[in-house]
This record gives structure tokens, sequence and C-alpha cells, in this order.
């Protein structure tokens, strides 16, 4: 794999020529925001968060997708990219029921994270307020589909990394949804190994863990990376 070199905001980066600007950028500290990424899992680039500027180009392209090429230069702050940041995240405020004491309270939601640094401190749109069900069938884990965002993490980890593919999306449009298996209560899945790596993926907290503390609902994404590492460097072999 060559090298080549680009221009992200003004500091000259060195990437390997099948890394993505996503990649490049966080590689020499470049942060760039993000739902829907998960290191170490296919790139699905529905939540439009990681749009960047790139010069010569007539749209802002998504960060995670675009591959890194020599020459190319890159602006990942401007004021146009703020405001179109800080859109996406009133759209998935207003577009579901995200009232959510436990995320106050305990910091781990990463759309609250993403509405504080995009200065969200009011909703400019109207809330639809949709009712959608909570899945609490499952022994030790519960879906509630309000605090969704259909980032699609959860189908991402079960499908790469466990290798169960429970969960799938069902639907079009405003009747998209997260679904187990044939649209069946999680608690009858007969795919799910109860592995917990949904609940570690999940950004917010729509997949929680049962019988749990608001301070103990930590998604711990540390052990999901410590699994993405060792598949992805085999340190499973002998």
């Amino acid at each position: 794999m060559s090298v080549v070199t680009l221009t992200i905001n003004d500091q000259l980066v060195s990437a390997s020529s099948g890394e993505t600007i996503l990649q490049a950028a966080r590689s020499v500290g470049i942060d760039i925001p993000t739902l829907c990424y998960v290191e170490g899992l296919t790139a699905h680039g529905g939540c439009r968060m990681c749009l960047v500027e790139v010069e010569g180009a007539r749209q802002l392209q998504p960060a995670c997708f675009l591959n890194v090429n020599e020459g190319m230069t890159i602006r990942t702050e401007t004021d146009q990219l703020r405001e179109y940041r800080k859109m996406i995240v009133e759209l998935l405020l207003a577009e579901g029921n995200h009232t959510c004491s436990i995320c106050v309270a305990n910091n781990n939601c990463e759309l609250q994270d993403a509405a504080v640094e995009m200065g969200v401190d009011h909703e400019r749109l109207e809330y639809t307020y949709p009712q959608r069900e909570v899945d609490v069938s499952h022994e030790r884990f519960g879906v509630d589909h309000n605090r969704c965002i259909l980032c699609t993490r959860c189908v991402r980890v079960c499908d790469e990394l466990e290798g169960a593919h429970t969960w799938d999306i069902s639907g079009r449009g405003a009747n998209l949804k997260m679904i187990t298996d044939m649209n069946q209560p999680w608690g009858e899945s007969p795919t799910c190994t109860s592995c917990g790596k949904c609940f570690m993926a999940c950004p917010t907290g729509a997949i929680f863990q049962k019988g749990s503390t608001a301070s103990e609902l930590d998604h711990n994404r540390a052990k999901l990376d410590f699994l993405i590492n060792a598949r992805e460097n085999q340190l499973w072999e002998l």
C-alpha cells in the first residue's frame, strides 16, 4: 500500500492509500464527529455527522467512506459544516423521543455529547413524538425504540463481530425500525447469543441492560475495542 500526502485543515498528513479521510484525520489527532461509525466495523455512512469539505468537489463528502488521494485538500471545521452537523443533531432529537433522564444522570450518551458539542441548547424543529415500543422480553437486555437513532451499530457488531446477525432493519422512511430476527420479540430470538455486544455498541440508551442503576448503564466501549483489535490482529490464534 503506497503512502499519500494530503492536507487537512492546513496540516500536511501522510496516510496509506487504503485509508479513509476519517482514519487519516484521527491518526494525527484531528477529530471529526461521528455517530454511526465504530472503528473496526464496516462503515455505514448513515448519520452524515462526518461530512467534510473537499476542495474541488461540489458536494460535502462523508469522511468515513472517502478514501485519501494524493494532493487532496480537506476542511473538517467550517461554519457550513458546523451548521450541517447541528441540524443533523436537531433532526435526530426531533424525530424520536429522546427525553432521557438516564443519559443526563450518567453522561453515557453520544447523541447527548454531540448535542453539547454542536451547541444545541434548544430545538428549532417540531417534535414528532412517535409512540414506539419498548421490548423487555430478553432476560438480560431491553430495547427502547424511542431512543434509537438507526445508526445500525447493533446490526453490524452482531453480524461482523459476533456472527449471529440477530439484528436487522425493517421498513422504509418514517417506519424504519431495528428488529430481531423475523421481527419477533427479542426474548424469543433463536439466534441471539446474549453476548451484549449490541449493548456495548449502542450510542444512546436505546439498548440497555436490565436491572442496572443509572450509573451502571455504561456501554463500556473499551470491551468492544478490545474484541475488534483482537479479531483484526488475530490474537486468538495459538
